[in-house]
C-alpha cells in the first residue's frame, strides 16, 4: 500500500479551520450522505419496510446495532459523516447486501455508493478548497 505524503499536515490544517468554514464543508458532506442514503432507500428490498426505514446518515458515530455502510471525512468528528443501515428491527441489512449461503445477495448500498462516488468526491473537494481559500483570505 502506498503512503500519502503530507496527510498529517493536511489534517492539522483542517482541524485549525474556523467553525464557519467547517460549516461549508459539513453542508457538502450532508448533501452527499443524503444522496447516497436516499438512493439506498430506493434500492432496498421492501418486505416489512424496516430495512428501508433504518437507512440513514449522521455526523460522528453510527447508532448502536447498525451496520456502517460508508464513512467520509476527517478524524475530526465535526467533519465525519457515516451512512448506516440496520437496527434491532432490521438486523438483516448485512445479509441483504452481501447474501448468505442460502440466499443470494440483494445489494442496495454499494450500487448507490458507486453511482454517486465521483460526484460526492468532487463536491467535498470543492467545498474543502473553497473553505481553505476563504480561510487564507484569497476568496
Amino acid at each position: 500500500m502506498s503512503k500519502v505524503e503530507g496527510i498529517a499536515a493536511l489534517r492539522a490544517k483542517l482541524r485549525a479551520l474556523p467553525r464557519e468554514y467547517k460549516a461549508e464543508i459539513r453542508v457538502a458532506l450532508a448533501q452527499s450522505a443524503e444522496e447516497v442514503a436516499a438512493m439506498a432507500r430506493r434500492l432496498a428490498p421492501v418486505e416489512s419496510g424496516a430495512l428501508r426505514a433504518s437507512i440513514g446518515w449522521t455526523f460522528g458515530k453510527a447508532p448502536k446495532g447498525s451496520m456502517v455502510l460508508a464513512e467520509a471525512g476527517s478524524d475530526d468528528t465535526d467533519l465525519r459523516v457515516v451512512v448506516f443501515a440496520g437496527n434491532d428491527r432490521a438486523f438483516y441489512a448485512r445479509w441483504q447486501e452481501f447474501g448468505t449461503v442460502k440466499m443470494a445477495a440483494n445489494p442496495f448500498f454499494f450500487p448507490s455508493y458507486r453511482a454517486n462516488r465521483r460526484r460526492i468526491k468532487a463536491r467535498i473537494t470543492r467545498a474543502t478548497r473553497k473553505a481553505a481559500r476563504k480561510a487564507a483570505g484569497k476568496a
